[in-house]
């Protein structure tokens, strides 16, 4: 089993930035499919950014050049770097990853941007 938690949520301006987090309990480099969720009210749950094998990333078109995806192997951690944000970007982000082909979630972590 992996539990993920998240943090780095909260209010702030637009063009303003935030840095999430996301920690695993287990090491990183056993999982796989890493990325960034987030779920507006009354929206579906869409893909903001993906890491896979610790070198490809892919980016929703909404926040390609804004957002950064990364990770720090050695604390099993996720990031996820967010610049310039827009009130558009309001939503509770999630942190996802596979291990031994089951699917798992963090709890997310609102993230509010005030126009």
């Amino acid at each position: 089993q992996v539990q993920l938690v998240e943090s780095g949520g909260g209010l702030v301006e637009a063009g303003g930035s935030l840095r999430l987090s996301c920690v695993a309990s287990r090491s990183i480099l056993s999982l796989k499919h890493m990325g960034w969720y987030r779920q507006a009210p009354g929206n579906e749950r869409e893909l903001v950014a993906s890491l896979s094998s610790n070198v490809f990333t892919n980016y929703a078109d909404s926040v390609k050049g804004r957002f950064t995806i990364s990770r720090d192997n050695a604390k099993n951690t996720l990031y996820l770097q967010m610049n310039s944000l827009k009130p558009e970007d309001t939503a509770v982000y999630y942190c996802r990853a596979v291990y031994e082909s089951t699917l798992y979630w963090g709890q997310g972590t609102q993230v509010t941007v005030s126009s």
